[in-house]
């Protein structure tokens, strides 16, 4: 007999109606059915995982499939950063499924053609997978859906990513929100209660798996081993995510959260991105109102790309494409490598090209050096960020450069430039975290007082 239990929290609600007992519920999968192929995309976890759960309900053996299609992602397909740890959570789901004695099928190419071959090889009659919200796979996934239904196969899509939808917040107006405290307003009322964990029981799997490639000839592990570093700060995978969770001091992060020098986020936003945690599980884990606010900010990016696709690249004020940018491949350089001559900048930019990440607070430092002091263009910031941090996430980043930028939603005002040498007084008290990061910066690159006043002056001209 094949089961799906699950625990519900404290005033939960599942997600797919169960046969209860007490506290507890079985679904009982009867052993005749044709099999359902798992798609994994954004999703690498076995806990709390819709699609998987709705395949194991299906009542067939279950095949777990991931698709490596880059090209299907439009020019924003991983970095190469993503990349790395996508290697070591493939490695750690693969792993994971064995132990339930199944195990990964790694296919390349075209997803519908790689799914259509599936269900030709496997004579699976259903299709299961969780949603993602970037413009290019959303038209991916309804391509895919829309062409298996028409095939006679079951295709559904869930929801894994995401505490609330993207288009189910809305104003009075029935319009998506620009300004994010209305939007965090709105979204609590609906996040009053906890969706129930979902763990796997044993699954079904047939009595043999298609052919698999192997996970290194997709090649996203690095040839020159440049990784040393994220091996060394990160351990990607679910267990890994749900260890993270458990350290993470939540009644600390209020008074630490803006200290890069200080162990005080929860680090887990490569985990949320790559899917390795459910992100209703850390809402009801941390239990701390700040950092649930941060959870919802994460909302706020993804309603905003949901609803402005084009942000990914242009302004979501159009009045910033007149913005009159340098072109200075020498300051970009330098701001990349972490010899602008400010120490609390370069030591941010090493900190990313040694572990892929880097603190929030001195990401909006540096956020801000780079389009307000050099006067080079956010979407600079955005592709650097996107290839070197392990959390590279389209809605985040692109929220989060437009946001320095003070071109998107919700901006910062134009004349809020960061001093780099005050932040750095205020924020890293110690001294600890420069010391660490940049014991050897460079003589500055620019007078800080100069570059403000000519960014004051760039940016006032678009209001002319």
């Amino acid at each position: 007999m094949l089961e799906f239990h699950c625990a519900p929290l404290v005033g939960a609600q599942t997600l797919t109606p169960p046969l209860t007992t007490g506290n507890a519920c079985v679904i009982v999968a009867p052993t005749m059915n044709r099999p359902a192929i798992v798609w994994f995309r954004l999703d690498l976890r076995l806990a709390d995982n819709p699609a998987l759960a709705a395949a194991i309900k299906h009542g067939g053996p279950v095949i777990p499939v991931f698709i490596w299609s880059p090209a299907e992602e439009g020019t924003w397909s991983p970095g190469a950063a993503s990349r790395w740890w996508l290697h070591q959570s493939l490695a750690a789901l693969d792993a994971d499924l064995r132990r339930h004695g199944s195990g990964l099928v790694i296919r390349r190419g075209p997803a519908l053609a790689t799914l259509r071959a599936l269900v030709q090889e496997t004579g699976a009659n259903a299709v299961f997978w969780n949603r993602r919200y970037e413009p290019a796979l959303r038209a991916q996934c309804q391509h895919v859906k829309q062409a298996l239904l028409a095939d006679g196969v079951r295709a559904e899509n869930f929801n894994s990513a995401l505490l609330l939808e993207p288009w189910e917040i809305k104003n009075k107006s029935g319009e998506p929100y620009r300004v994010f405290t209305p939007f965090y307003r709105a979204c609590l009322p609906q996040l009053t209660t906890a969706k129930a964990p979902l763990s796997p029981g044993k699954l079904a799997t047939p009595p043999k798996l298609p052919a698999s490639l192997r996970l290194a000839e997709l090649e996203l592990a690095p040839k020159i081993n440049w990784a040393g570093g994220l091996r060394a700060a990160w351990n990607p995978g679910e267990a890994g995510a749900h260890v993270r969770l458990r350290e993470f001091a939540a009644e600390h992060y209020v008074e630490r959260r803006d200290r890069p020098d200080l162990a005080g986020t929860s680090r887990l936003s490569p985990h949320l991105h790559f899917g390795e945690i459910a992100p209703w599980r850390v809402w009801a884990e941390a239990g701390n109102e700040e950092y649930r606010r941060q959870l919802i900010w994460r909302e706020f990016a993804h309603h905003l790309l949901y609803h402005f696709p084009h942000t990914t690249d242009e302004p979501l004020r159009p009045e910033f494409k007149r913005m009159p940018w340098r072109d200075d491949p020498a300051g970009l350089h330098a701001w990349q490598r972490g010899l602008t001559g400010f120490p609390i900048v370069d030591a941010g930019m090493r900190e990313l090209w040694a572990t892929g990440w880097m603190h929030n607070r001195v990401r909006m430092i540096v956020g801000s050096f780079l389009v307000k002091d050099l006067l080079l263009p956010w979407q600079e910031g955005a592709r650097w960020f996107w290839d070197t941090l392990v959390d590279a996430d389209l809605a985040n980043n692109t929220l989060g450069w437009q946001w320095v930028a003070g071109c998107g939603a919700d901006a910062a005002p134009y004349f809020r430039i960061f001093n780099p040498t005050s932040q750095q007084a205020k924020f890293d008290v110690t001294g600890d975290y420069v010391r660490h990061w940049a014991p050897d910066s460079p003589p500055p690159i620019l007078e800080h007082a100069k570059a403000r006043e000519a960014a004051l002056a760039a940016f006032y001209s678009l209001k002319k």
